[in-house]
């Protein structure tokens, strides 16, 4: 069935609470704003409308808040630019174009609701600019009106969203950490298999870092509504970490067992292929107690097996088969404490982020141009709408930047403000004119915004139905002093569609970076925080390095998926970059404690040639210097008597394997780069 049949003739009970929560919340709005005769009530319809977007309680109280304290200080931007160019608009639009550029840069490198802030201290500042520019004396009284509408618009919306049907945050995170845990556990089945579908293991990756990136995000706004929010963030924390931890584990295990398994004794594949079926029933299990259960069973008899007489290589996979199963308790353990966080107290510190200030510094100047744009056309033509123009010009091109294709979200809404202007005249005009009071206003008007909302339920048509409920609101501006005159209202709809058509034209004539040179900043930002790993303190370099790498992933996954299949190692490169990153803290906690100079700096000096080699595979160059580096480390550890032999042993198999590893990257780069090529192998 087509997705908007089945949005308006089969809606699910979700999308219709969805929907009848949001109009409330616009309908409150809307009458106080009325009834407190503000002066463009409109606002206050707008800021309840995107609230309940994510209508999750914590999520709104959060974004309410963010939406606050943006337009506090766009409010405080506005007043100082008008306080200083009160008589001179051009350099007013200079510096507010300067002020979206910062809020657009900063809303790039933020990803929690603290995004949203910035948009709005953007907007606010330039409607007090703009605004503000036929009245010069009532300045600080148009920051109050704004700041008063879109603080109603958030109030309305936090009290409906708690009162009615209330959704929690909490169980919002206990379905994303489901979802982690099952598809990293089917993940790890694959991997520990040796699956050959390349395809099939990038989705069970994917599948579980997407839903444990906006974990990490979602989990901030469990604070706002019990005290056990804190206790849950914490949970998140150490999900996202263990999840990591687990699949640069079983990255280099995958590579041991079945590229290298030859040197292997039969009975470590055996052990393998069981985990691995624990693994999967694991991920299939009904509870979280069922499935730790097995897992500790399992964990039990990787610690029985022997390793007097194993080889450093054997030895290496004993030690990651235990390391993946320890890694897969403490996730179970996480995830049931994000659900009760009073059983268990996990520590988890907040995790990094990575962020690409060159793209940001890109989306600001795109955002820039465009409100440059419009503020130009805008003095040119002394156009009052005019500044409807520049309104959606510096909300789309700061709200779209991020999105995986702008100019495909840009024209969704393009559509769907289009579809909003048929609705807008008829509903907002032909029939409000004929109205009186606030009963029939709300019977007329309300309708069109109630079936914008419960098409914007469904993921996939949430671009054209939020566009469509946006549009209406603008192009009717309900208010207690209406203009129903058909040529305000196509001017009104002509500045909308110039606003939205200037946007498309910044995407497209400014696009963002092609994936080639974003695959090189992100394995550059792998290689930059990999020779950084030694000069922080470990827990630091761990929380900075395990946080941002998610992200990494997912976004070399993305290029990945645009390659041809024969050509794909981006997925296997990050993986890569993680496994690396992980031995070498892995390392640190070995070897930070013992003394010697010699043995500082060759520890120094293998970092650094991991780092290299690194940045050499992923151009399809093998380097021997990690196993020079690596055997010069191994000499400085013979004086080291507080090292048993066994460690020392344990030390030269993760050289080994880190050799091995880096040498099959270069050698997977290299065959990606001939036409039709045959991967050698699995990822």
């Amino acid at each position: 069935m087509s997705p908007w049949l089945q949005a308006y003739l089969t809606p699910s009970s979700q999308a219709v609470k969805f929907a009848v929560k949001a109009t409330l919340a616009m309908l409150l709005a809307l009458y106080i704003a009325l009834w407190c005769d503000l002066e463009r009530p409109y606002w206050a319809l707008i800021s309840a409308a995107f609230l309940q977007i994510r209508p999750m309680s914590g999520m709104v109280v959060e974004k309410g808040l963010s939406q606050i304290i943006g337009t506090v200080l766009g409010c405080a931007a506005g007043i100082v630019i008008m306080g200083l160019f009160v008589q001179a608009p051009v350099p007013a639009l200079v510096v507010l174009t300067l002020w979206i550029m910062l809020c657009t840069y900063g809303s790039s490198l933020l990803r929690n609701n603290a995004s949203y802030g910035c948009i709005m201290g953007a907007v606010t500042a330039m409607l007090i600019v703009v605004i503000g520019a036929s009245q010069p004396s009532g300045i600080f009284g148009i920051a109050v009106a704004r700041l008063s509408e879109l603080a109603l618009g958030a109030l309305c919306a936090t009290l409906v969203s708690s009162l009615l049907w209330p959704i929690k945050v909490r169980d919002h995170l206990g379905q994303q950490a489901d979802e982690v845990v099952n598809q990293a556990f089917q993940h790890a089945a694959r991997r520990l298999t040796d699956s050959s579908d390349l395809g099939e293991l990038q989705t069970t990756l994917t599948g579980s870092l997407e839903p444990l990136t906006q974990l990490e995000i979602d989990s901030q706004a469990a604070r706002y509504e019990d005290p056990e929010g804190t206790g849950r963030i914490r949970a998140s924390h150490v999900l996202t970490r263990h999840t990591l931890r687990l699949m640069a584990t079983l990255h280099a295990l995958q590579q041991l067992l079945h590229h290298y398994g030859d040197r292997l004794d039969p009975a470590i594949h055996t052990l393998a292929d069981e985990i691995a079926e624990g693994f999967r029933l694991s991920a299939e299990a009904s509870g979280v107690g069922q499935a730790h259960r097995r897992l500790h069973e399992l964990r039990h008899r990787v610690l029985e097996c022997p390793d007097e007489n194993a080889s450093p290589l054997q030895l290496r996979v004993i030690i990651g088969l235990r390391e993946a199963l320890g890694h897969a308790l403490v996730m179970l353990d996480a995830r049931d404490a994000i659900s009760h966080p009073g059983r268990k107290r996990l520590r988890g510190a907040a995790l990094a982020w990575h962020r690409d200030h060159l793209a940001a510094g890109l989306n600001a100047v795109r955002a820039g141009i465009i409100f440059a744009t419009l503020a130009s056309f805008w003095i040119a033509t002394a156009w009052n709408n005019g500044q409807v123009a520049m309104l959606l010009g510096t909300l789309f091109s700061a709200f779209f930047a991020s999105r995986d294709n702008p100019v495909m979200v840009c024209m969704m809404f393009a559509k769907g403000m289009l579809a909003a202007i048929p609705s807008a005249f008829l509903f907002g005009h032909v029939l409000l004119a004929q109205a009186s009071g606030f009963p029939m206003l709300a019977m007329i008007f309300l309708p069109p915004l109630f079936l914008g909302l419960l098409g914007a339920a469904n993921p996939r048509l949430m671009g054209y139905c939020l566009a469509f409920t946006i549009g209406n609101i603008l192009l009717t501006m309900p208010g207690n002093g209406m203009d129903f005159s058909f040529d305000s209202f196509i001017n009104r709809a002509i500045a909308v569609m110039i606003g939205l058509a200037t946007v498309v034209s910044g995407f497209r004539l400014i696009p963002g970076f092609g994936p080639t040179l974003r695959k090189k900043r992100l394995v550059g930002a792998i290689v930059r925080d990999l020779r950084h790993l030694p000069n922080r303190p470990i827990h630091e370099a761990e929380t900075r390095f395990i946080g941002s790498m998610a992200d990494r992933l997912l976004h070399l996954a993305k290029h990945d998926d645009m390659l041809p299949e024969d050509q794909r190692h981006l997925f296997t490169l990050g993986l890569t970059g993680l496994d690396i990153g992980y031995a070498c803290l892995q390392l640190r906690r070995r070897l930070d404690d013992l003394t010697g100079s010699n043995l500082r700096r060759a520890q120094r000096d293998f970092f650094a040639a991991l780092a290299q080699a690194y940045a050499a595979s992923a151009k399809g160059h093998a380097s021997d210097d990690v196993r020079r580096a690596g055997d010069a480390l191994i000499d400085a550890l013979h004086d080291q008597p507080s090292l048993s032999e066994r460690r020392r042993a344990l030390l030269a198999g993760l050289v080994e394997r880190l050799d091995l590893s880096l040498q099959r990257q270069a050698e997977r780069a290299r065959d990606s780069r001939t036409p039709h090529s045959a991967l050698a192998g699995p990822a």
